[in-house]
């Protein structure tokens, strides 16, 4: 049965894995405090204004899901990990680079406001 809540999603995990998710969590809370924190597509969401990003555990990875606008705002940066059009994977042998997490949270944010703000105006 799918998790109903991020916690739920979190405590499936081993306690290793568990930490890694924990710590990719408070990273985007701290840079996005308004955003909301849902269950979307099974993972992990956060809401502002739209969805933001998404992040999920994998046997190997951590998949972090910013949109195409995100990977392509960094894509120099993103090079160095696995991921396609909308996906970044993360390998768990390797640090997450949290700051690189922020600075794409923080482009998301910018991103989504915008669009609301424009559609407000139409």
């Amino acid at each position: 049965m799918p998790a109903a809540t991020v916690d739920e999603y979190i405590a499936a995990f081993p306690s290793e894995i568990q930490a890694v998710l924990q710590a990719v969590r408070q990273v985007i809370r701290e840079t996005a405090p308004e955003a909301e924190e849902v269950i979307a597509y099974g993972i992990p969401t956060f809401k502002y204004h739209g969805n933001l990003v998404h992040f999920g555990a994998y046997k190997h990875h951590i998949g972090f899901y910013p949109a195409p606008s995100g990977i392509e705002e960094f894509k120099d940066e993103l090079s160095a990990y696995p991921g396609s059009k909308g996906a970044i994977q993360f390998p768990l042998d390797r640090p997450l680079p949290f700051d690189l997490i922020r600075r794409v949270v923080r482009f998301r944010m910018q991103e989504n406001l915008r669009k609301a703000q424009a559609r407000g105006k139409k």
